[in-house]
């Protein structure tokens, strides 16, 4: 878990630190399988074109690698630029 979010809990309880922090854990396990459920819903639909055989196709796999590729690079993109604005951004004191 992120030390910043643990500072921010603090002024709580132990008991309630370790609720809250069960919560964010919780949270985080949850986007990550949301996004690589959209990872693979979209570069199914994007790359898969065929049936008629049990394993993907030369061109359908490498249309999966390169959308696979594309979709980790902007999210990791996205999350970086986010930090960068967290930093930036003015603390409640």
């Amino acid at each position: 878990m992120d030390p910043n979010m643990m500072a921010g809990l603090n002024g709580l309880a132990e008991e309630d630190q370790a609720k809250m922090a069960s919560m964010i854990d919780q949270l985080q396990l949850r986007d990550s399988l949301r996004m690589y459920n959209s990872l693979v819903e979209r570069c199914f639909v994007d790359c898969v074109d065929t049936f008629t055989r049990k394993t993907l196709q030369k061109q359908e796999e490498s249309c999966v690698m390169r959308c696979a590729e594309k979709f980790l690079k902007h999210t990791m993109r996205v999350s970086m630029r986010f930090g960068e604005l967290n930093q930036n951004a003015p603390t409640q004191d």
